[in-house]
């Protein structure tokens, strides 16, 4: 299916339905567009959890931001998503410091160990304990924490993805029709992780019809897109939706891109704050180099 030619438009946010009661975690946020998008929607008024895996990177982008006069709208707290327990201790945290008033999660810590040109698998195992099961364990520990959903608000999660992850980029037929499943279950969707990695390992994974481009980091973002496509399903009182930034200017793309992370995050806000009634679930928005379209999950992935 071709991607919709649709974007919310960005006035859809004057539709003003957060306060500075309202509570954002952004992972990532100490750089380029995690950073990007704290700093938005600390102007815009939401109180904002920026979470970083090293300290005094952490509190170094916490300063700058309270620079800008926002100091009342933000927080930090120290999370590194490739850790279980920092996981765990991330959630306990903010319970302790929030109690159950999460109202928006923005997973965007990734990480990719490829050249623009290049292809390289030797972190495989870190480029999946990132990019899918941090944000998968995140989700579960924090579903406890989502303030329960009313007609004036719905809790959301955005998981910032790719295109590499798009079904078509692999060559495995049978692993992409398991994949279009519309029962597809969360021991396939691992199941998939474990074998690629099982794949790496024994040297056999270009043979096996996986991603060429950007390979571990593409199996990570079809991984995410499948998990976020089952639990939109699964969570009722929760909307998922994913985002491709597209080539963006970030440390990731060494500071070349079509765009800015500014640019990126300004979409990125709009999608997270989308008013109740305009609040879509298991969908995939891609910013592409010319315009912004969307498709659902289930036809992406």
């Amino acid at each position: 299916m071709e991607a919709e030619h649709y974007f919310p438009s960005p006035s859809l946010c004057s539709t003003r339905w957060w306060s500075k009661e309202t509570v954002a975690v952004v992972t990532g946020g100490n750089k380029g567009i995690g950073y990007a998008l704290v700093k938005q929607f600390a102007e815009l008024g939401l109180s904002v959890v920026l979470t970083a895996r090293d300290y005094h990177k952490g509190q170094a982008a916490l300063q700058s931001l309270q620079a800008h006069g926002l100091a009342n709208h933000l927080h930090f707290l120290l999370l590194d998503v490739s850790d279980p327990l920092s996981i765990k201790h991330f959630a306990s945290s903010f319970q302790a410091k929030f109690g159950p008033t999460l109202d928006i999660l923005v997973n965007n810590a990734g990480v990719s160990f490829n050249e623009l040109d290049g292809n390289t698998v030797e972190y495989a195992k870190t480029v999946m304990d990132t990019n899918f099961y941090g944000p998968k364990l995140l989700i579960e520990a924090l579903l406890p924490l989502f303030r329960c959903s009313s007609s004036s608000s719905v809790s959301r999660v955005l998981n910032i993805s790719s295109r590499l992850g798009s079904l078509h980029k692999l060559r495995n037929k049978k692993m992409r029709e398991m994949l279009e499943r519309g029962e597809l279950g969360e021991e396939e969707i691992e199941g998939m992780v474990k074998r690629f990695l099982g794949d790496v390992k024994s040297g056999r994974w270009e043979n096996e019809g996986w991603p060429l481009q950007w390979t571990d980091y593409a199996v990570s973002k079809l991984a995410l897109n499948a998990y976020s496509r089952l639990l939109a399903k699964k969570q009722t009182r929760l909307s998922v939706n994913c985002f491709c930034p597209g080539f963006t200017q970030t440390a990731m793309t060494r500071g070349k891109g079509a765009h800015t992370a500014d640019h990126a995050a300004s979409l990125a806000a709009t999608l997270a704050l989308l008013p109740p009634s305009h609040l879509p679930t298991g969908r995939f928005f891609l910013l592409s180099r010319n315009t912004t379209t969307t498709t659902t999950i289930t036809s992406k992935l």
